[in-house]
């Protein structure tokens, strides 16, 4: 029981949240307009769990043994890191991850196009690859992008993009523009989660030659660059809101912009790099809730 509770704590299962928002904003969307399958829902949810339970294994993994997991850490200690998995065991549990993830895309893609949309699966294969492939090359590698600055570009690209605007394609057979501000903004909230993180371990970091993006600015820019990824975010969503009204209910997801702005209070005055611990949690836990209202509120 000890040796599950271990795994479990290793697959941080509290970023989970965050990972599906795009996918349940995309299928209210795709509910809207009367396209929404419950088997494309169902096996999107699980290939994106997976895949976001390999990328924090990987992570896990690579900042394990190149030691960028140390003492110096201030977030929460990991596997490797205390010894409780070791780095064989880990690897041993990515490639078992790898095969799900694969299994569980396959699945997807065909449910979703069968035989008859042959471009569109191939694309969603390639896409499917390049998900596991940026899942795992995050940290693990000599070449690994997190530690290049890239982390927040491929956070937007598929927390965001392709989260939302692909989950719709696997709904629709075609992109709708309709699905372009949502993704944006769900992109932007998850990679304000991502500079949370960095800014927290940016001394750290610093030690270990990760160069995140957050390194690169310093913790003063780091936090205008939080600034502007939070205000664009309810700025675009806003927007959206205003484009596609119909009725007031369509604008029950700006109650979420109460806790975004406390949030931001928080981070201007935040002096220990610690603090910034719980509001990880809130700004994930946040994203996921405008996910679901703004998805609930157009369907209204």
């Amino acid at each position: 029981m000890k040796n599950i509770s271990i795994w479990i704590s290793a697959m941080r299962f509290r970023t989970l949240p965050l990972s599906i928002s795009g996918i349940i904003l995309a299928s209210c969307l795709a509910e809207y307009n009367g396209l929404f399958k419950w088997g494309i829902f169902v096996l999107a949810i699980l290939t994106t769990l997976s895949l976001q339970i390999l990328s924090n294994l990987a992570n896990d993994y690579g900042d394990g043994v190149k030691g960028t997991d140390n003492t110096d850490r201030v977030g929460p200690a990991r596997a490797i890191q205390t010894g409780k998995i070791s780095p064989d065991q880990m690897f041993n549990a990515i490639k078992i991850n790898v095969l799900i993830s694969i299994a569980l895309a396959l699945v997807l893609i065909f449910t979703a196009f069968g035989n008859r949309y042959f471009l569109l699966t191939l694309i969603f294969m390639l896409l499917g690859v390049a998900s596991i492939v940026a899942a795992i090359r995050y940290t693990v590698g000599g070449k690994a992008y997190g530690y290049r600055g890239l982390g927040d570009f491929f956070v937007f690209v598929f927390f965001g993009l392709v989260s939302v605007c692909g989950c719709y394609v696997l709904y629709a057979k075609t992109i709708d523009h309709v699905t372009i501000l949502p993704a944006c903004v769900i992109g932007l909230l998850s990679v304000a989660v991502l500079n949370l993180n960095n800014m927290r371990d940016i001394d750290s970091d610093k030690k270990s030659d990760k160069v995140t993006l957050a390194v690169m600015l310093g913790k003063r820019k780091a936090k205008k660059y939080h600034y502007i990824l939070i205000i664009l975010a309810i700025t675009l969503s806003g927007l959206f809101g205003i484009l596609y009204y119909t009725s007031p209910y369509n604008l029950i997801f700006v109650v979420v912009y109460i806790p975004l702005i406390i949030h931001l209070i928080k981070v201007s005055k935040n002096t220990d790099p610690r603090l910034l611990n719980p509001e990880l949690k809130k700004i994930a836990l946040t994203t996921f809730l405008l996910a679901t209202l703004i998805g609930i509120g157009h369907l209204l």
